[in-house]
Formats: C-alpha cells, structure tokens, sequence
C-alpha cells in the first residue's frame, strides 16, 4: 500500500491525512485499515510508536463521515491515553465540523463533560470508570454506538477494568464492529477476544516480543543502595530528554525533588496527581521545559513525545508487558533511541520473567563474572515457566529450598541455605556471592557491571 488515497477514504480525510503529513501507511496500518473499512471485527498487536492510534482512527473517522446517523466508542485505560487519542482523532476529522466528541475522564469537571453529551457527540473516547459513571447517570447513550475500539486492551485488564468492560458492552447495540488493539496480547486478551469479537481478523505487525533495531538496550548489575550514585553517572553520561521510571508515587516525588536539588530540571508524574496537573508535567515536558521526567507506569503507554531518547528502568516494572511499554516511548516513529535497566540481586525473577518476553526462545541471562575475570551466564533451572502473562510467579520443576540460618551484619546481609544438594552464601554489601550445586562451584561480584544486548 503505497498511500492512505488508495484506501478509497473520503476526500476531507485525505485532505486531513494531507496536513498531518501523513504519507505513507505504516505496517500497521496498511494491515488494519482494509479489513477496518470493511466492516471486520479486528485483533491487533504491534509494537507502541507504530501508527496504532491512526490505524482504528483512520477507518473509525472514514465511517462516521459516510454514514448520516451512529456513533464510535474508543476505550482507554488512562487518562492521558484518552486525551492524547482525542487530540489525534480531532485533528483526522479535519475541518469536519457536524461530527461533535466527548472526552469522558477521570478528574476532569463533569459539568464540562455533561456539556459535551449534550451536543449528542458521535465521538465519544473515555476511561471506563468515567464512561461507566455517565451511563450510571443515564448522560450517555451508546444504543447507536456501532463501532468499539478497546485501545491497550492488556493493560485496562491488568487495571482491573474488566468488570468495567462487561458493562459497558451491555449498553452497545449487539451489531457492531469491535476492535481490540495493544503493543502485546497475552493469553487473557485472546480469551476476551474471543468472547466479545465475531470472527475476528487477527494481525500481528512485528512480534511484539522483538524490540526495534534503532532502539540500543543495556542492563546495569547494581546492588540497591548503589542505585541513585548509578542514576547520576547515567544522567551525566546522557544527552537529551529522559525519562526515569520508578515503582511509587512517593518514589517519583522523592527522586524528582531529589534530582532537582542536584541542579537536574525535573518533574514527576503519577496517578496520585490531578488531571490539570498531569496534563501540565506532560506539556511541559513536551515543550522541553524541564529535561528528566520520573514516571510510575502512568507513563508507560500511551505517550507520544517524539524527542524521548533515554528510558531508564530505575526499578523493574510490576508488569512484565509494560517493559515493552516503557522501552516503547523512546525510538518513535524511526527515531533513535536507547534504554537501560537498573538491575539489583532482587530483581533476578523479574528480569526473568522480562526476558522472556523480550527473547522467548532463550534463558534469562544473569551475569555472574568477577569484575576482573571472565563473564558466564546463566538462568532458572529445570524449566522454570511463568504461569501467566501478568505476574513474575513461577511453577518450577525444582525442589523447594529450606534456609539453614540467616544473619545481618552492619556491612550487609549474609545468608547460607542448602537446597537439593545446593548450597549458596552471599553478602549484600560489595555483591560478593558464592554457591555450588551439582558438582559446580561459581562465585561472583555484580554491583555496577553493565552489559548490552540487541
């Protein structure tokens, strides 16, 4: 597909395409877009920074220009996902000023939304809690809404929104087009699809499980109390905006107010923060106000600010999916772009579980080199196998282990425990470890090794 013309869309969304300067389709798109306008449920996955918000838009906005009458529902799992599509469909319907939106959020005034309804909008993007809350209200009406798109569908059930969901479907006519869309579709997502999708079309646009070439990748061994001194080797070492992302909401605070005491230009952004506030950090970020933002997960999807060229991973991410997310919001649209993950002695089953995902056909690698000496890798034993696609537990083959004896000293933490012929020691503070199992004898040292992958 050479360009969006050959599609047979309507004239003014050319032209809007035209003043977007959107040219050619990307993969996603070309693959979404026909079977879209030809009325077909859809399935799809592809990797964030691909075009996937213009790929439901683009035949979403195509149907309500050609039709007289029904209306669109895209459901997101955040706030800001929701305004940020908002904004992206707004600017595909051009100077099309019959078909009015509704943005229906979380922390924005209801009174301005209750506006929006009113004016019997055709286009209505919101958060399922805010959407759910209006048809609660009787404020909003899908009875007409035949076209559904359930925009990062993994992470609405990660949140908890399935529930969510199931109501709002109740009020969606039986006969409509449903499109699923998400940068990963774990087993869940294919449950749910089948469940609410008619014979779906099912499209995979570069496995999601692959990251992109223009995007370099490094993980760093750090104990934890070493983290922050590695932050600001890192932070000096980088050029161009940054963001850190960190387990908590207090996290983020501490590390932004902390980052700004050491001359650093940073904000904070997290879901303990008011709607105005997060749409302000992001602005401001945008405009290249400030250069280091630290986010929780908030920030892990949806995000498009094209001038992103370092992700730190300063704590693992609870999800193993959102690793894909967070890499995601560097190296856009052929940009490059590059990541780094902070990995402490505690993080060994998440990076597991991370590694999986980002290399499924090969065991997790550890490092466990001395720093003068060679490196050897190694990974779970047994075959160690995640249970889902939303957690870091693991059903394993190998025996349980029962600790021996435990004891702290005021330099770190040192602990022996035998297991199925197994037996490991190791102190906390300098990450000298030593353990022999199996007629195998390693030691190893990991605070501040650095190492790349592709």
């Amino acid at each position: 597909m050479e360009n969006f013309a050959s599609f047979g869309l309507p004239e003014q969304l050319i032209m809007a395409l035209a003043h977007l300067k959107f040219d050619t389709p990307t993969p996603i798109q070309a693959q979404v877009i026909p079977h879209a306008l030809e009325g077909r449920d859809i399935l799809a996955s592809a990797q964030t920074g691909t075009g996937k918000t213009a790929a439901f838009g683009i035949p979403l906005i195509s149907k309500l220009i050609l039709s007289p009458g029904g209306s669109a529902l895209v459901v997101t799992p955040t706030r800001e996902l929701a305004a940020q599509v908002s904004v992206m469909l707004k600017s595909l319907l051009g100077n099309q000023k019959t078909i009015k939106t509704a943005l229906l959020i979380g922390g924005d005034a209801i009174s301005k939304q209750l506006q929006q309804l009113r004016s019997n909008p055709r286009l209505i993007v919101g958060t399922p809690g805010r959407i759910n809350d209006h048809l609660m209200r009787g404020s909003l009406k899908l009875h007409d809404a035949h076209f559904l798109v359930l925009d990062e569908t993994d992470r609405m059930l990660d949140m908890g929104f399935a529930p969510q969901i199931d109501q709002i479907l109740k009020y969606l006519p039986k006969k409509r087009q449903t499109l699923l869309l998400s940068a990963t579709l774990p087993r869940n997502i294919v449950s749910l699809a089948e469940k609410f999708l008619n014979d779906p079309v099912r499209i995979a646009v570069i496995p999601t499980t692959q990251s992109t070439s223009n995007l370099k990748q490094e993980v760093l061994f750090v104990s934890e109390q070493d983290k922050h001194s590695h932050l600001d080797e890192q932070l000096a070492q980088r050029d161009g905006s940054i963001i850190v992302f960190v387990k908590t909401k207090m996290g983020a605070e501490r590390m932004a107010k902390k980052l700004r005491m050491n001359d650093h230009s940073a904000d904070a952004i997290h879901g303990d923060l008011s709607h105005n506030r997060r749409e302000r950090v992001i602005k401001e970020f945008r405009d290249c106000k400030y250069r280091i933002m630290v986010a929780t997960d908030i920030a892990a999807r949806g995000l498009d600010i094209s001038h992103v060229q370092h992700v730190i991973n300063f704590d693992l991410p609870q999800c193993p999916e959102d690793y894909i997310h967070r890499i995601g919001r560097t190296a856009r649209a052929g940009a490059e772009g590059s990541a780094i993950c902070f990995i402490s002695p505690a993080d060994k089953r998440k990076w597991a579980a991370i590694s999986h995902i980002i290399n499924p056909g090969a065991k997790p690698e550890f490092d466990d080199r001395r720093s003068n000496g060679p490196k050897r890798k190694f990974g779970p034993r047994n075959g160690a196998r995640r249970t889902s696609d939303s957690d870091f537990n693991f059903n394993s083959d190998r025996p349980k282990r029962s600790f021996n004896s435990s004891s702290r000293t005021d330099s770190g933490e040192s602990r022996s425990y035998a297991g199925a012929g197994e037996k490991r020691s190791y102190a906390g503070s300098g990450e000298k470890r030593s353990f022999a199992g199996a007629g195998e004898k390693r030691s190893f040292a990991g605070s501040g090794e650095k190492r790349s992958f592709a």
